[in-house]
């Protein structure tokens, strides 16, 4: 596409070399890094980095096509580095419904209740937050979203402390019904939809949650740990296969009818260090995220 075409030349001319200094020091997540490396994530967008993720997403016709109808979106933040990670997204603020992506807005409005006190941070809710998060269960999703309500996730997901979601941008992370019989509905205003997400935000969510920016490091790591250890082999986990314990995986994903979206914050290693998230409105969904994730591995390596 000409568009890619364009920014590798404005790359070539105006972006310096990337030299990636990776330390050999085995580094634990929640990241902790000085304030004045700290940036937000649009801030980490990358030229040289952007330039590969489009030749990439290029070389293969369906994905070129999906992409030019917005019906495929692409996120992937490089953190080989912690001090200098790097962003590069393809319809980033492109809103699609996630399905059962968007359960990550309950885990963490759940976390934030039992940090404000609001809710009470039983084994049982424990249990459901596990079940919600790496096997998907619905029922225990729909019990977590109901003694939290659909206000309240929306009052966090809109918090000026994450801003997961705005209508300026194009929307964001929304989670606007559970997923049982949807009595009550609260879908966000831009297309109606009750489970929806941008890769934007879904690598910002990772983003934050690994140098322990959501709520807390403690509450960090809380959400780190029920994200570990995914029980579906499907998208980019079957991908993954055993190239990574599954303690260093964490990940959420979601499919529905032709509606499929992965999102994993990967640790392996000094190198390989990343967050992947995407989306998309295909029937050949589960092929194609399965594919992707290698693809976008092949670029880490390059860079």
């Amino acid at each position: 596409m000409r568009f890619f075409a364009v920014l590798l030349v404005v790359c070539l001319l105006f972006c310096p070399p990337g030299i990636h200094q990776v330390s050999a020091a085995a580094l634990q997540l929640p990241l902790s890094v000085p304030v004045r490396d700290w940036r937000p994530l649009e801030q980490r967008w990358n030229c040289q980095f952007q330039v590969s993720l489009g030749l990439a997403l290029q070389q293969h016709p369906v994905w070129q096509s999906l992409v030019s109808q917005q019906k495929m979106a692409v996120g992937l933040v490089d953190l080989a580095d912690p001090k200098k990670p790097r962003f590069a997204k393809v319809n980033g603020n492109v809103m699609m419904y996630a399905a059962s992506l968007p359960k990550i807005a309950a885990l963490l409005a759940a976390t934030q209740g039992f940090a404000d006190g609001t809710l009470r941070e039983t084994p049982q809710v424990r249990r459901d937050l596990i079940e919600m998060i790496r096997r998907s269960d619905n029922a225990a999703a729909s019990r977590v979203i109901n003694q939290i309500g659909l206000q309240r996730i929306a009052a966090v997901l809109l918090d000026p402390r994450y801003h997961f979601y705005d209508q300026k941008q194009g929307g964001g992370l929304w989670l606007g019904s559970d997923y049982g019989l949807h009595l009550e509905r609260n879908p966000e205003p831009l297309k109606n939809l009750d489970h929806a997400a941008t890769v934007d935000q879904i690598c910002r969510f990772y983003y934050l949650l690994a140098y322990g920016r959501l709520i807390n490091r403690e509450r960090s790591r809380q959400m780190l740990k029920i994200l570990a250890f995914p029980d579906l082999d499907d998208k980019f986990v079957h991908a993954l296969g055993n190239s990574v314990p599954p303690h260093h995986v964490y990940r959420k994903s979601g499919e529905f009818r032709t509606s499929y979206s992965d999102s994993v914050l990967v640790w392996k290693g000094a190198s390989t260090r990343y967050i992947l998230a995407a989306m998309v409105e295909d029937a050949r969904g589960e092929t194609i995220l399965r594919q992707l994730l290698p693809a976008m591995e092949k670029i880490l390596k390059q860079h």
